[in-house]
C-alpha cells in the first residue's frame, strides 16, 4: 500500500521508502517508517511510502518511483540487493539505498548498501540469553529463509554456547516474518525442549514468539525495537536496530551531496544498535548488574572486532 506524497516544494528532496512488511510490525519495518517520518518533520524532504510489498512486486514499485523522478529510493531489506545492482545504471539521476549487504560485483555509483553487523548482534544476543538462562537452554525464532537469517541463527547458537559451555541453544528459521501463530508455536516447542529464554529476529512472527513465551512465564528479549510492552515484567531488554537513524542519516547524505554511492557503508555498531528497556538499558528485575556487566564486556569486544564472527559465515 502506498501512502500519499507529503506536500513538496521544488527544493524538497523526494524520498521513497519501500517496505516488504508492515509499518505496525513493532520492529524492522516500523523503525524504518519512523525514520521516514523524521525526515519529513525536518523539512526539505517530500516522502512517500509503500508497505507490505510482495517480492514479486518490488521491481515494479521501485521502477515506478524512479520513473516518477524520486531523488532517493530506500529499499528496506535483503530483497533489494540484486535489484539495485541491476537497475542503478538505468536511473543515474536516482540514488538507491538498500539496508542490506552489498552483493558481489561492482556497485553502481548511485547505489549504496550498508553492513549493520547483524551477525555480531546475533552473537551478542546469544551470549546475553545464555547468561540469563537458569536451566541451560535458550531459543531464537527466525524469520524469512534467507542467508541473513540463516547466519544470524547460526551466530546466536555459537554466541550462546561459547558463553556458557554445556548450554543448549535452539535457533529455528521459520521461513516467515509475518506469522505470529508460527512464532508462538516455535517458541513453545523450544520451551518444551528446555529453553527458558526466548528471543527472535522475525518481526510479526517474533511478536508471536514473545507473547507465547510470556504465556509460559519465560524470560524474553525483544529485537529491532523496544518491545517491553509485549511482556513488561518478563522482558530482559530489547536489542534495538536503529533503522530510523539509518534512514535519516541516508536522507541527510543524499540532500547534502555526501551520499556514499558505489560502496557498502559500515557505521559503528553503537550507531545502529543499542539495548533498551523503557528508559533504561535492561530490566533489573530480570537481569543482575553482574550479568549485565558480563554481557557489556562481550558487546564491547564485538564492537571492537575482537570477536571474529565472520569466520562462521556460510
Amino acid at each position: 500500500m502506498a501512502l500519499p506524497l507529503a506536500p513538496a516544494s521544488a527544493a524538497d528532496l523526494k524520498v521513497a521508502l519501500v517496505l516488504p512488511g508492515s509499518i505496525s510490525d513493532g520492529g524492522w519495518n516500523q523503525q524504518a517508517y519512523e525514520g521516514l517520518k523524521k525526515l519529513e518533520a525536518k523539512g526539505g524532504f517530500a516522502t512517500k511510502l509503500s508497505e507490505n510489498v510482495k517480492q514479486s512486486d518490488i521491481p515494479q514499485v521501485v521502477r515506478g518511483y524512479a520513473d516518477d523522478g524520486f531523488d532517493l529510493v530506500i529499499g528496506h531489506g535483503f530483497q533489494f540487493g540484486s535489484l539495485f545492482m541491476e537497475i542503478g545504471g538505468e536511473y543515474p539521476k536516482t540514488k538507491f539505498f538498500g539496508t542490506t549487504f552489498a552483493p558481489k560485483g561492482d556497485v553502481p555509483p548511485n547505489v549504496m548498501f550498508v553492513n549493520t553487523r547483524p551477525y555480531d548482534v546475533a552473537y551478542g544476543m546469544g551470549a546475553l540469553a545464555a547468561l540469563l538462562s537458569k536451566k541451560g537452554g535458550v531459543g531464537l525464532v527466525g524469520g524469512g529463509d534467507n542467508p541473513t537469517q540463516q547466519n544470524m541463527s547460526k551466530l546466536f547458537k555459537i554466541g550462546a554456547e561459547a558463553t556458557v559451555p554445556g548450554l543448549k541453544a535452539y535457533a529455528v528459521v521459520t521461513g516467515d516474518y509475518n506469522d505470529a501463530s508460527k512464532g508462538r508455536e516455535t517458541a513453545l516447542t523450544m520451551i518444551g525442549n528446555g529453553a527458558d529464554v526466548i528471543t527472535h529476529t522475525a518481526d510479526l512472527t517474533g511478536i508471536g514468539a514473545i507473547k507465547g513465551a510470556a504465556e509460559k512465564g519465560v524470560t524474553v528479549m525483544g529485537a529491532f525495537s523496544d518491545q517491553t510492552s509485549l511482556a513488561p515484567t518478563l522482558m530482559a531488554t530489547s536489542i534495538v536496530n536503529d533503522n530510523a537513524a539509518i534512514v535519516t542519516m541516508v536522507g541527510d547524505m543524499a540532500k547534502a551531496g555526501t551520499f556514499q554511492g558505489g560502496k557498502e557503508w559500515a557505521p559503528d555498531l553503537a550507531a545502529v544498535w543499542y539495548p533498551k528497556y523503557k528508559d533504561a538499558e535492561y530490566n533489573s528485575a530480570e537481569v543482575s548488574p553482574e550479568t549485565w556487566a558480563k554481557f557489556k564486556a562481550i558487546w564491547a569486544d564485538l564492537a571492537a572486532g575482537k570477536i571474529d564472527t565472520g569466520k562462521y559465515l556460510k
